[in-house]
């Protein structure tokens, strides 16, 4: 599994409208919104390489900060083969959210099957020092006209 950064940024989230890729969970008062992206120019399906992308907006909508310690992937292929991807933060960074504060942050996997999922969750801590899950709902990832 390869993992680029492609782009963040800590936003101030505003609602807008879900795509009807998007997926979007709320555990714990930390909202998980995740928009997933088959990256065609990158992908070489004749030879079995599927790339996509995901961006993922994690907003607190709680009233105590918290901080992203960790992230677990759990990433399954068509074919029911399972990549568990495990680290520290995000990209690089373990965001400290304030209440009402998001960041959002893009990154990638690719597969060798045109289709398959994603799910996970993120390791938080508050700032009174209780760690607590948020989970990453399952979302898929397709290449357009593939039948799954």
């Amino acid at each position: 599994m390869c993992c680029e950064v492609l782009q963040c940024r800590l936003v101030h989230y505003y609602p807008h409208s879900i795509t009807p890729s998007t997926v979007s969970y709320v555990m714990n008062n930390i909202e998980v919104k995740v928009m997933p992206a088959y990256i065609a120019e990158q992908s070489d399906p004749e030879n079995n390489h599927y790339v996509f992308s995901y961006t993922v907006t994690i907003r607190n909508s709680g009233s105590t900060p918290a901080k992203l310690l960790a992230r677990h992937w759990i990433i399954t292929d068509g074919d029911g083969h399972i990549q568990e991807v495990k680290g520290d933060g995000v990209i690089g960074e373990q965001p400290h959210l304030k209440p009402g504060e998001g960041f959002q942050y893009t990154s990638g996997t690719f597969m060798n099957t045109p289709f398959g999922t994603m799910q996970g969750s993120y390791q938080m801590i508050t700032d009174n020092g209780e760690k607590f899950e948020a989970e990453i709902p399952t979302f898929r990832l397709s290449a357009p006209n593939t039948l799954h």
